[in-house]
């Protein structure tokens, strides 16, 4: 087991959304601890200490030891959810949940990559993790903190999977082991290009035949129709065309 961490708790008498609120008031949270073999107990943390612990942690999966709330025995616990305001980002709620030193018990733990990928340094690879984090069994002494890929040796289109990574002692991967962990794929730069080139030749070769295309026709219909129209109507003042019908003269009375 890694470092050990501390926090102080305090028993909350009530619960609900209207104590939750005013509890938040006064800069703690409410929490609630859950135990395989022990009741939920209702508590309540200290935002500002809670805040440091979580920047000591720094991302890390650790064990964490609950003081006060009046326990004889310290608990060792680990965060199972933090509830936070979307708009806000302040704490609303945090789960704990309790272990107990010779039990084994199922954790998320996150992935942590190491080297630098033959793919990524020779054939200009991007690596793309597929699993940020891997579920595990183990007991709290063997806990690790992170789960460490090594990548040195993956090329373009490879992928490393669960059950190709490297035995960790006292650890029992959870994840089904075709799961994909990280994978080192072409830059996505080139891939746009390849299909951008063509459509663009496309439409370059479309604008060229343009000018000598023929117009829509509704576009073509409409000069005609007016040329037709002006053609079939003589300007004021305009004499007959000669052998053209003259009009009819008056019948006399």
């Amino acid at each position: 087991m890694s470092q050990q961490f501390k926090l102080n708790v305090a028993d909350r008498a009530q619960t609900g959304r209207s104590s939750s609120r005013r509890l938040r008031k006064t800069n703690r949270v409410p929490a609630v601890l859950y135990g395989k073999h022990t009741e939920p107990t209702s508590l309540s943390v200290d935002v500002p200490e809670f805040t440091r612990l979580l920047k000591s942690v720094a991302g890390r999966t650790v064990l964490i030891e609950l003081t006060g709330a009046g326990k004889a025995d310290k608990a060792l616990t680990f965060f199972q959810e933090i509830q936070r305001d979307p708009i806000t980002d302040k704490f609303l709620h945090i789960d704990i949940q309790e272990v107990k030193p010779d039990e084994k018990f199922e954790i998320k733990v996150p992935v942590r990559v190491t080297g630098e990928s033959f793919g990524v340094k020779n054939q200009s690879g991007v690596l793309e993790m597929a699993s940020q984090t891997l579920r595990i069994r183990v007991l709290p002494k063997d806990l690790p903190e992170s789960i460490s890929v090594d990548v040195t040796e993956l090329k373009v289109g490879e992928t490393l999977k669960v059950e190709s990574l490297k035995p960790v002692d006292g650890v029992q991967f959870l994840d089904p082991k075709g799961q994909p962990v990280v994978s080192c794929v072409e830059p996505v730069a080139e891939i746009v290009q390849e299909v951008v080139a063509p459509t663009a030749a496309a439409g370059a070769g479309a604008a060229a035949a343009a000018p000598g295309a023929a117009p829509a026709e509704g576009a073509a219909a409409a000069p005609a129709a007016a040329g037709d129209a002006k053609a079939a109507a003589p300007a004021a003042g305009a004499k007959p065309a000669a052998g053209a019908a003259k009009p009819a003269a008056p019948a006399k009375k």
